[in-house]
């Protein structure tokens, strides 16, 4: 008779969350069969299922099919992603990854509307301990797979030596100091919102709040050519340019994908690269980044 595991013996042959396997049997994505209310997995059909998606070919000897030679990816704006990306094309040759960067938000309502294989989001919720989940539950009617990018460090961007001495959001206020700000939507601007709003600070108030850039790294270069004081951005950009930084917090910055896309090969070898020593030797090499929940799948709160 053949071998029958049990949902715990696939979480740990896959080295995946028990819950991921209910996931995946619940959306008809992985072979089972239920016998007296218990799920029993037919081992030679996982093994089988676990062939059959297997990407991490030698050389890249055997290469994705002809409709999974694209990845579009949307949302928001981060260093360590555009060096992914460009890793990625580089791995697989024949392949592409691109990005549109609309910001957290966009990228969320991208996905929703099939216009972009995976979203890219740092949107702080409202109980400001956890990311991303709220939103995609007003977006989508089937919860995407959220699987984590990396943390990074959010602030203040500074000139080099912080001349005007500016030490915290509050200081945003002081008469003639500069904001160069991110657009709505983004998760940057959402945060900088929030810590405006707790230290009693309107956006009307402070000068620059409706100039706008498009990019963490536009930030940084308003402030490094003088058109700005201060603006909202990442460790890294402040690192890139030799600028100061004020830390606010760290948050995390995750990967949103519709379940049905979630196995093809190019996904796959995508997320593979997250687990891999050149993309961790990359982000070792920018300030302001923590992997250790790279490429792992990240499940809300009471899940």
């Amino acid at each position: 008779m053949k071998r029958l595991m049990t949902t715990k013996e696939v979480a740990e042959f896959l080295n995946i969350h028990e819950k991921m396997v209910y996931t995946l049997v619940s959306e008809k994505a992985m072979p089972a069969t239920k016998i007296a209310g218990k799920w029993l997995f037919p081992q030679y059909l996982i093994e089988q299922w676990v062939e059959n998606n297997t990407i991490n070919f030698p050389d890249n000897a055997r290469p994705l099919t002809s409709n999974q030679r694209l990845i579009v990816l949307a949302g928001s704006n981060d260093l360590l992603l555009d060096t992914t990306i460009t890793l990625f094309n580089r791995s697989f040759s024949g392949h592409l990854a691109v990005f549109g960067n609309i910001g957290s938000m966009g990228g969320v309502q991208a996905l929703r509307n099939n216009l972009c294989h995976i979203a890219a989001s740092h949107l702080i919720q409202d109980d400001e301990a956890d990311y991303n989940f709220q939103f995609a539950a007003q977006e989508f009617e089937k919860m995407p797979v959220v699987v984590n990018f990396c943390r990074r460090l959010q602030g203040l961007l500074v000139r080099k030596n912080n001349p005007l001495e500016i030490l915290s959001v509050a200081d945003l206020a002081r008469p003639g100091l500069r904001l160069v700000n991110r657009s709505l939507g983004t998760g940057t601007r959402l945060l900088l919102d929030r810590e405006l709003q707790k230290a009693g600070l309107r956006g009307d108030k402070i000068i620059g709040y409706d100039r706008e850039v498009a990019r963490h790294m536009d930030v940084g270069l308003e402030i490094l050519a003088g058109r700005a004081d201060v603006g909202p951005g990442i460790e890294a950009v402040a690192g890139a340019l030799d600028l100061d930084f004020l830390p606010l917090r760290w948050e995390r910055f995750d990967l949103l994908v519709s379940k049905e896309v979630f196995f093809e090969k190019a996904i796959q070898a995508f997320f593979g690269l997250l687990q891999s020593e050149p993309f961790k030797e990359a982000g070792r090499a920018i300030k302001g980044y923590d992997l250790t929940m790279a490429g792992k799948i990240v499940f809300q709160d009471g899940q």
